[in-house]
């Protein structure tokens, strides 16, 4: 396979991408050739007439190839960006989404009004996944520990593998547990963003995340709310005393969220808005 110069690959990947009726053709088309080259994007500035080796062309047609079946870019990648760290993606994780860094954001000050009081935070993330939300915060926090929970196995491999890659494995441990049920001990916070998609909708979802994320990640019952009952039931008995529960939450389910925590004893204490304005986050305390 002969070799192309660095600006033709950029540009016949945004007009294959942008053919084919990809959202995001430019975006998509950057990080790919960036990946299957090895290039940067001040290389596509400094650089735009280098040829690259034929092989590198080859990745870039096969990943193309898997984005036209609609594969998500960051899948192909093989790991996605959170927080300012590098998270690796596996068949049995999401990829961690800009959106949840809201509650990063939110329970930051939470935990570092906890460190001060107690010289120690510590944190148990139910459904992990790839572990982003313990890790970003354990990245924040030097006085921190997190446990990641998650049913699936293969998840929390990779949950242990990125707390190795951001360098705070020695502050993570990965339990296998359906939500609670083998968790011992008490914690300052509890964090989760659990499943919350309403089963009949899973059907209408994007065909890239309908086909590539894994369904026990989406599924969150017939209303959705499956999982934040597991959590405001179980929560109480898991809380060091002035402990939270910080919790991820689709659009327009506030009322129904807040009304469940209630009812075990719960008080919404701070919310947070997303990049798109929804309230996506809240936090609450006994």
């Amino acid at each position: 396979m002969m070799g192309e110069t660095l600006a033709a690959l950029h540009a016949r990947a945004r007009e294959t991408l942008r053919e084919a009726g990809i959202a995001t053709p430019e975006l998509d088309a950057r990080l790919l050739v960036e990946w299957a080259t090895g290039t940067t994007r001040l290389d596509a500035l400094s650089r735009p007439e280098g040829i690259i080796s034929g092989e590198a062309v080859g990745a870039l047609d096969a990943a193309i190839g898997r984005r036209l079946k609609g594969e998500p870019v960051h899948r192909i990648l093989g790991e996605r960006s959170f927080y300012g760290l590098g998270f690796r993606l596996s068949p049995e994780t999401l990829e961690p989404r800009p959106d949840t860094e809201t509650l990063v954001d939110l329970v930051l000050p939470f935990l570092r009004q906890r460190i001060a009081e107690n010289g120690i935070a510590d944190i148990i993330d139910l459904g992990t996944g790839t572990g982003a939300i313990a890790i970003a915060l354990l990245s924040q926090l030097e006085n921190s520990r997190a446990v990641g929970v998650d049913i699936a196995t293969g998840a929390l491999a990779t949950a242990r593998e990125n707390a190795c890659i951001a360098g705070v494995s020695r502050r993570f441990a990965a339990l296998k547990s359906d939500w609670f049920a083998q968790v011992t001990g008490k914690f300052d916070l509890i964090v989760s963003n659990p499943p919350y998609i309403p089963r009949h909708v899973i059907a209408t979802l994007e065909k890239e995340v309908r086909e590539h994320d894994p369904l026990l990640a989406l599924d969150g019952g017939e209303d959705g709310l499956d999982f934040y009952r597991a959590l405001a039931s179980g929560s109480g008995y898991h809380l060091y005393d002035g402990g939270a529960v910080g919790v991820e939450i689709g659009a327009g389910q506030l009322p129904d969220v807040e009304s469940i925590f209630a009812k075990h004893g719960f008080r919404l204490i701070e919310t947070s808005r997303d990049l798109g304005g929804h309230e996506r986050a809240l936090l609450f305390r006994l």
